[in-house]
């Protein structure tokens, strides 16, 4: 293992690690919080946010997150070995203590927090996902829909009131990872791999 320091206001901060040969891969202008942890496969985009206390695992599978999207504070990514990839697309909004499992969040969506998204569950494009659901193995929410509940349920499409504040969300969180970087927080630099690998989108063979 591999590990990739910064030091902020004299405190030794541990941000990416590589895994097994795989470094992370991170665009420009990136914002990663100090006590984050990014790990392996993972291709990290230009203008992405990814706050206090998140864990990023792309230790079994490949992690795709798109421009300009944010992972908000205390939020939990993962994947499936062999099978479930995590992608989140461009422009997506990810809020505090979200559970990410193997799911695809198309591109500017908003994922309400508390939220639970399991293996091979898809949102739409533009969806909006409400605060504390459980969307289960394999749920399709169609483009520009509302979900909610425990389980989840399509409730319907949006209305103008919803539209926008989906719409409102990923432009904030630009512009806060940006204030960041104007008080003197460090923009996050990817560490080289030793050996580099492929990646783990095969899946990963575990002896």
């Amino acid at each position: 293992m591999r590990r990739f320091e910064v030091r902020l206001a004299g405190l030794r901060c541990i941000l990416i690690y590589t895994f097994q040969g795989m470094a992370p891969r991170i665009g420009s202008r990136v914002f990663i919080a100090p006590d984050a942890t990014v790990l392996g496969d993972v291709a990290i985009e230009d203008d992405v946010s990814i706050w206090f206390g998140c864990v990023m695992r792309g230790d079994v599978n490949a992690m795709r997150i798109g421009a300009r999207s944010n992972i908000q504070d205390l939020s939990c990514l993962h994947v499936t070995n062999h099978q479930w990839p995590l992608v989140i697309e461009e422009e997506v909004s990810i809020a505090h203590h979200v559970m990410l499992h193997g799911c695809t969040i198309r591109r500017g969506a908003l994922v309400g927090m508390s939220t639970t998204i399991m293996d091979g569950a898809e949102v739409g494009e533009g969806c909006l996902v409400a605060a504390g659901s459980l969307l289960k193995q394999g749920f399709k929410a169609p483009p520009h829909t509302l979900v909610a509940g425990w389980p989840a349920k399509v409730k319907g499409e949006l209305d103008p009131g919803q539209l926008a504040l989906v719409a409102s969300v990923w432009p904030r969180y630009v512009r806060y990872k940006e204030a960041y970087f104007k008080d003197g927080w460090a923009m996050a630099t990817a560490p080289q791999a030793a050996f580099p690998e492929p990646g783990f989108a095969g899946g990963h063979p575990y002896p």
